[in-house]
């Protein structure tokens, strides 16, 4: 009788830990009341600890799995930040106009390059917050009339240009967490899918909107001076992106030295351009960082009720019986369950259950494009295409949820399927 009454208990506090879970999620996703999405997350979170659904030693471990990836947001909102106050963006914008010659097709192509560039460099994230306005500006000046095509650019590389590099996208740090393969593993494994990825999300992108751009563009574009502080902004990102690429070669985690580059580069800046740190500091989406932190700990409590265990088994299971049946399936579905839940938490419960045990590298390589591609389908779909909405609205501009994912679907599929078949190239 002890024994049932206690097995109804421990039922009970899992159905509740879900709801509560599902709850937390839905409110993140879709901001019910306009409350920003960390409110909810962290909400969340306190409740399932005030239930005493999970432990506050539990839940501080969930929070401290996350440090690598609060440091990589924390070095790359500040690097973006700044370039961003210097008008970096701005100013690749303009030449990226002006190089076009008229051409509305060619600003087209221009701006995906760019695009790419931000993405693979500096996360996605960055792209979505920093390169919209700037696309906006950039358009504006060249008198485009209809510009949403050119700001839809910066929602799909964003996310196809995600996994490039471990840098691209914060989602590659937390499904490969301690065990981030080095830069030339990662370049092998990925390179391929990611020029598969970039270039068909292009061709889908041109063709769904290539009517909408006929149209002509402004040649005499005026090209914004390029402040000091801009200069050394570039030469940060590139300092940046090398210091990234030699600790990834060498298998070391990259949250601590992306949040040193960034504070040396942001504090460089500021002094040379005398201006005062809370011009900078105040406009970084600090939100982010207990946002993240509120998905941790719902992960870790979901990870009591045994789902990620179970998860875990099927995905041996099935491993073992049809490798690439289950590489198919698992990018597949953990494609389309990125737009239901966010990537963010299921990215990390894909990183928990990959983690767990011996996982071929192809089920592996297809989670993360899964993750990463997927949210192209919605304007839910990942933290970047959210912040990108959000910037869309602050330029005057909107999408609506439908008409993003009827686009979305078309453009992710087709670029999902050919993405998941270049892993056997």
């Amino acid at each position: 009788m002890i024994t049932f009454v206690g097995k109804t208990h421990a039922l009970m506090a899992h159905y509740i830990i879900w709801i509560v879970t599902f709850l937390a999620i839905s409110g993140v996703i879709i901001r019910p009341f306009k409350i920003p999405e960390a409110v909810w997350a962290v909400s969340g979170a306190v409740l399932l600890v005030v239930l005493q659904l999970i432990s506050p030693a539990d839940a501080f471990l969930g929070i401290t799995k996350g440090t690598d990836v609060y440091l990589f947001l924390m070095g790359m909102m500040l690097l973006a930040e700044t370039a961003r106050e210097e008008k970096l963006f701005d100013w690749l914008a303009a030449h990226a106009t002006q190089m076009a010659k008229g051409s509305s097709t060619r600003l087209f192509f221009l701006i995906y390059l760019v695009g790419i560039v931000v993405t693979t460099f500096l996360s996605n994230d960055a792209t979505a917050v920093v390169l919209t306005p700037a696309v906006a500006a950039a358009v504006k000046a060249a008198k485009v009339q209809k510009p949403l095509p050119y700001l839809l650019i910066c929602a799909f590389i964003a996310n196809a240009a995600s996994f490039v590099l471990p840098i691209s996208n914060p989602a590659n740090l937390v499904i490969y967490g301690d065990h981030m393969p080095p830069l030339l593993l990662w370049l092998s494994q990925y390179i391929i899918p990611s020029i598969v990825a970039i270039g068909i999300t292009y061709l889908m992108l041109y063709l769904t909107q290539r009517n909408a751009l006929k149209q002509k563009i402004e040649t005499n574009i005026l090209i914004p001076i390029l402040s000091e502080g801009g200069r050394t902004a570039i030469f940060g990102i590139v300092g940046t992106a090398v210091i990234l690429l030699v600790a990834s070669a060498l298998n070391i985690q990259l949250g601590f030295p992306t949040a040193v580059t960034g504070i040396i580069t942001s504090g460089i800046v500021i002094i040379r351009a005398r201006k005062n740190p809370w011009i900078v500091v105040k406009d970084v989406s600090w939100s982010v960082l207990p946002l993240v932190a509120g998905l941790f700990v719902l992960v870790e409590a979901l990870s009591k009720t045994g789902v990620i265990q179970v998860l875990n088994i099927l995905l041996h299971q099935n491993a073992q019986n049809a490798v690439n049946q289950t590489a198919w399936g698992t990018g597949i579905v953990i494609a389309f369950a990125c737009n239901l839940m966010n990537n963010l938490p299921v990215g990390l419960i894909t990183g928990s259950v990959i983690q767990g045990g011996h996982i071929p590298d192809i089920i592996k390589s297809s989670a993360l494009i899964g993750v990463d591609l997927g949210p192209n389908l919605s304007i839910t779909g990942s933290l970047a295409t959210i912040l990108w909405l959000v910037a869309l609205r602050r330029e005057g501009q909107s999408v609506s949820a439908w008409a993003f994912l009827k686009l979305g679907f078309l453009i992710m599929t087709v670029a999902l399927l050919f993405t998941l078949a270049s892993l056997w190239i």
